[in-house]
């Protein structure tokens, strides 16, 4: 890969941002990339929760601009160019959702500037710790267009809807400390060590619970966030009814008797019809 570095361990995934020099930016080959190890790490089941960090002073400055003037093409000369442009971007829009969709549990590890399209891509996940430097900016408005990939549809459901109304049509950046405070980051920490040494040991807890439970977990707090109480409060019968086993139960309870860590099964691998 040349825009990630993907290693796994203890039942973490750790997918790193590694174009400094080019501040993280979003190019084609980051879309493709991404979308190609999420698809991985969801069949392959091994992995109980997914670390996403960065290199350099920036998490990530977006979008790379120059995308738009070579690979891709957007034709706003007739109905159908512009029609166009939904269908590229469902497809990109595609790429952030696996996150929110993983069987795992993700985890954001945010440095510097979280800029544009990585607002989308923050967004997305389930956890997300910043350092002292950190800020966050909805880029999309200073360049003449509109957040277009998840940031306006997912931070209402994060932050105040007047602080989203605010930093969207301003393009203002939301420092760290503001971000804690409306509950857009979990933990603010002085260094980047701190903040990864933190997030390390965060996916590692989840890590160490049953990968089923986790994922019922994950499906429930979901469905919750965009459903009424009595909806959500009947899937959750569902989702434990179809996932509860006394043997998890008596495990969980027994390591923490003994002390020790719990024995779990992995998730399945998920095969594929396109593979049959």
């Amino acid at each position: 890969m040349h825009c990630f570095n993907l290693t796994q361990q203890d039942h973490v995934a750790h997918l790193v941002l590694n174009r400094p020099e080019a501040m993280n930016t979003m190019n084609p080959a980051f879309w493709r990339e991404l979308d190609d190890v999420l698809t991985q790490l969801h069949r392959d089941g091994q992995a109980r929760a997914l670390l996403i960090s960065s290199t350099g002073k920036h998490f990530s400055a977006g979008m790379a601009l120059e995308t738009f003037g070579g690979a891709i093409a957007m034709d706003d000369s007739s109905a159908e160019g512009r029609s166009a442009m939904f269908d590229l971007l469902t497809e990109m829009q595609a790429t952030f959702t696996k996150l929110e969709t993983l069987r795992i549990p993700v985890i954001a590890a945010i440095q510097g500037g979280c800029i544009g399209g990585a607002v989308d891509m923050a967004t997305a996940c389930c956890i997300r710790y910043a350092t002292a430097d950190a800020f966050f900016c909805i880029q999309e408005i200073n360049i003449g267009m509109v957040a277009d990939v998840g940031t306006l549809q997912r931070l209402p459901k994060l932050i105040p809807l007047g602080v989203v109304k605010e930093l969207a049509y301003t393009g203002r950046r939301l420092p760290s400390a503001k971000a804690l405070a409306y509950g857009l980051v979990n933990e603010v920490f002085d260094s980047q060590e701190a903040m990864m040494a933190a997030a390390l040991q965060c996916a590692r807890e989840i890590g160490a619970k049953p990968p089923v439970a986790i994922w019922g977990t994950k499906q429930v707090i979901h469905y919750a966030r965009d459903h009424s109480v009595d909806d959500a409060l009947k899937q959750m019968g569902w989702i434990q009814g179809a996932i509860w086993s006394n043997e998890h139960v008596r495990e969980a309870v027994t390591a923490q008797k003994q002390k020790r860590a719990g024995t779990y099964p992995d998730l399945p691998k998920l095969g594929s019809f396109r593979e049959i």
